[in-house]
This record gives C-alpha cells, structure tokens and sequence, in this order.
C-alpha cells in the first residue's frame, strides 16, 4: 500500500552551510551543528572535524572558534581518541605500533600525540598478540611447505605493522617448535 506523500514531513532535514538545524544564519551555530551531528556517531579528531567544516563551506575562523569551544568542554580530545584507537585497534585486529601509527596520522592526530598513544601500547602485550596472530595463520596454513607458511605469516604482519625482527622470531619460534624446519634469515632486527 502506497501512502501519499506527507507534506508535514517531520524528519530532520540537512541545514546549509552557514545555517544551523533551526535554519537560522548564524555561522558558529551551523558549524557547532555539523560537529555535534559528527560526534554522535563515532570519536572524531579535531583534524577530521576541521576538514568536514571546511568541506561545508564554514569559515576557518568560524571552524576554529567552535573547535577551541568543543576542546574546551571536553568533546575533542585527540589524545583520549588515539589512546582509545591504539587499545580497540591493536585488540581487535591485532595492529602493531607502526600500523597503528600510521591510521592515527591519517586522521590528522599530531605526530607528539601518535607516539604517546603508540608508546603505551606493552611490548609484552604486542609481541603476545603477535604470537597469537602467527600461531593461528601457522594453523590455516598446515600442509604447506614451511617456507611458504612462513612467508605468508610474515606478510601478514608486516602488513599488520610488526617490526621484520619480532616477525622473524616468532614465525622460528614457533615453526620450530611444531618441529617445522625453516632457512630464516636473522636481519637482527629485533
């Protein structure tokens, strides 16, 4: 059935840029807006937010007022994000440091900002979730020729951003002890 369409139409609609939800044309309002629209969906960077106010048109000075009054109240806060992507990201897909980094600097997070974030990640914790992500692709890959298993697992976390070192290691540590035999070159990297 096929309902005629409502002319009072109560769903919100997109405000231009340089007006705000009421439609009213007050600048920081519409740009506050947009910010508040973003935000409630997912943790934002101050760098993404900025750019999503450029892209609407907002003024920089207008964009920067309205950012320094988000800081300010606490819902901006580039640390408190990258210390959050660095825990859910390594946890949740087993990111080492130099993937990790490398995503936060996508967002526009201050490189100061990145290395602390990426700095509180525990070696001991990244070399286990390591061992864990060697151990199961070592599992998916049984009845290959060992040097093949052990290029693919090193592929992986490279691409994962793992040092070559740690890689090494672990991709010979644990061939060996399944009692695999493999020619590793050791780049002393560790």
């Amino acid at each position: 059935m096929s309902h005629p369409p409502n002319h009072h139409d109560d769903r919100p609609r997109t405000a231009p840029a340089g007006a705000d939800a009421a439609g009213n044309d007050d600048p920081e309002s519409a740009a506050r807006a947009i910010c508040l629209r973003m935000l409630t969906t997912e943790p934002r960077t101050r760098a993404q937010l900025a750019s999503a106010l450029e892209r609407r048109g907002v003024e920089d000075d207008v964009a920067q007022s309205v950012l320094g009054q988000l800081s300010e109240a606490g819902l901006i806060d580039d640390a408190a994000f990258a210390g959050a992507w660095v825990d859910s990201r390594h946890a949740g897909q087993g990111l080492g440091r130099e993937r990790l980094a490398v995503e936060l600097r996508k967002r526009g997070v201050d490189n100061g900002i990145v290395d602390e974030a990426v700095g509180e990640l525990d070696p001991e914790q990244e070399e286990a979730t390591a061992r864990g992500l060697v151990r199961r692709k070592l599992g998916s890959t049984r009845g290959k020729p060992a040097d093949t298993r052990a290029r693919r697992v090193m592929g992986m976390l490279a691409r994962k951003g793992y040092p070559a070192g740690l890689a090494y290691r672990l991709v010979r540590e644990e061939l060996e002890s399944e009692g695999s035999s493999v020619e590793l070159p050791d780049p002393d990297l560790d």
